[in-house]
């Protein structure tokens, strides 16, 4: 029979210390994921600008960050999942890891929402053609950004009360519904591509708003570990 293998105190001090490098680690990766949060705020107001003023210098620093937002989410893919393979982490800490794998998705979808509206740049006309439904534009963009700012927030300060409030944020279709009867109201000969063009700006908004609420979601999930909360989804 086998004696019990006894434990140095210095093997002890090398077990902490690799655990110390380890929650360290993860400390940097949820940082990182405020950056890249913070290159997706950055964008979305240039979105705001854009659908304003139709700024095409504005849309076309839009672009160029919207590429260093991809190389971001890959970065922490990549990231989380060597950090995965190296050790067993604890419950907390695959909550943490699984969190960051969700969370840069969806801002990565977010970055790609606002690229969307961004690119509408050269048809910024078509956009204020029907004042009423550009009206309805603007309140959506800034409900949008809002949003989006406080599931930023609930994730860098852990604030589960902001969390709830983002993920429970009740959507906007009465706004939605008065754009599609602005555009309806609309008979110019060009009606059928303003439509169309504000339609695809109006519906970027409401599923930056619907990604936000689902990030609320995922920040609600790292902090009580229920998994209701991990299956949120975009409908």
């Amino acid at each position: 029979m086998n004696a019990p293998r006894i434990t140095s105190p210095v093997d002890s001090a090398e077990v902490e210390q690799v655990r110390q490098q380890y929650t360290s680690e993860l400390e940097q990766l949820a940082l990182q994921v405020e950056l890249m949060g913070v290159l997706v705020d950055e964008n979305l107001e240039r979105m705001r600008t854009v659908l304003i003023t139709g700024n095409q210098s504005v849309a076309e620093e839009a672009i160029r960050t919207d590429d260093r937002i991809d190389a971001m989410n890959v970065s922490l893919m990549e990231r989380s999942y060597e950090l995965l393979r190296r050790e067993a982490p604890v419950a907390s800490d695959l909550r943490l890891i699984v969190s960051v794998l969700r969370v840069t998705a969806e801002l990565e979808r977010i970055g790609d929402l606002a690229l969307r509206i961004a690119k509408l740049a050269p048809e910024h006309e078509l956009l204020t053609r029907v004042p009423t439904a550009f009206d309805i534009l603007e309140t959506l963009a800034g409900h949008a950004v809002n949003q989006y700012r406080d599931a930023l927030r609930a994730w860098s300060t852990l604030d589960l009360a902001l969390a709830e409030q983002v993920a429970s944020e009740p959507e906007v279709a009465l706004a939605s519904r008065h754009l599609v009867e602005a555009l309806l109201a609309y008979e110019g000969p060009d009606a059928v591509v303003v439509a169309l063009r504000t339609m695809v700006a109006g519906q970027a908004l409401d599923r930056i708003a619907d990604h936000s609420a689902v990030l609320g979601a995922r920040v609600r999930y790292l902090i009580t570990g229920d998994p209701d909360h991990l299956a949120a989804e975009v409908r």
